[in-house]
């Protein structure tokens, strides 16, 4: 499983992606994470999904850059790359399903080229097809994305900080983490300002961060505590007292 995490607000983007790939009791760490910058332009891709479709997509789109390919707009490059993941589905899909694996490759793809008027935050189906996220939804999950969505609803709008984004973001891979044994540290973020067209990569390894997750186990406790318990009465009253025996 895998945790791939995109956040908008009118700041600018922030991902976060675990590096855990599990193939049976095997695990390994691999990057989850493609950044593609040039002049005037920046983006960064996300996936979650068989590791061979990743691989071999994410070259497929690297060989049409490197071949002078050039994208405008950030919907031109999603189209792009969607066009080489229905590339791999036409090269690999049937003998992949005929040996029991289902063609699955799920993308969030970020960033903002020279014509875009913003920042922008694309989810890529394996089908090729997408949807923008726009100010009604400022997060994508991709993966594992029940335990970590909560302190995001609760949290974030499009008026959220990019250091709020990220603190909120990394609280929920960590709810992630502890609910799950296939997402792990290290984790890669990206950061991106808005019209800067420049991404910065920060990982971070587990030794970095793990007393921002034992701060926030203690704090949830003190706050379990400090909720007030008068409203259990009418319920508690019900139960019976133990007889003695």
């Amino acid at each position: 499983m895998t945790y791939c995490l995109a956040i908008k607000v009118k700041e600018g983007l922030v991902g976060i992606a675990d590096t855990r790939i599990t193939s049976g009791t095997d695990t390994t760490i691999k990057k989850k994470l493609f950044v593609e910058q040039k002049a005037n332009g920046s983006l960064f891709i996300m996936t979650s999904g068989l590791r061979s479709v990743r691989d071999k997509a994410i070259i497929y789109f690297k060989e049409q850059i490197d071949q002078g390919a050039e994208y405008n707009k950030l919907y031109k490059a999603v189209n792009a790359f969607g066009e080489q993941v229905r590339r791999v589905a036409e090269e690999d899909k049937a003998a992949l399903e005929k040996s029991g694996f289902k063609f699955n490759l799920t993308t969030i793809i970020g960033g903002q080229l020279k014509d875009d008027d913003e920042h922008k935050l694309f989810q890529l189906y394996p089908e090729g097809n997408w949807v923008e996220l726009d100010q009604g939804s400022p997060f994508v999950i991709i993966g594992n994305s029940g335990p970590g969505k909560p302190i995001l609803n609760r949290t974030l709008d499009d008026n959220s900080s990019m250091e709020l984004a990220l603190k909120t973001g990394f609280l929920s891979f960590d709810s992630t983490r502890m609910s799950s044994n296939d997402v792990e540290f290290p984790i890669d973020v990206v950061l991106y300002r808005k019209d800067s067209f420049d991404i910065i990569e920060h990982r971070f390894e587990k030794k970095d961060l793990e007393y921002i997750s034992a701060q926030w186990a203690e704090e949830l406790k003190t706050a379990l505590l400090n909720i007030p318990d008068d409203w259990m009465n009418a319920a508690f009253s019900k139960v019976p007292v133990a007889k003695d025996c």
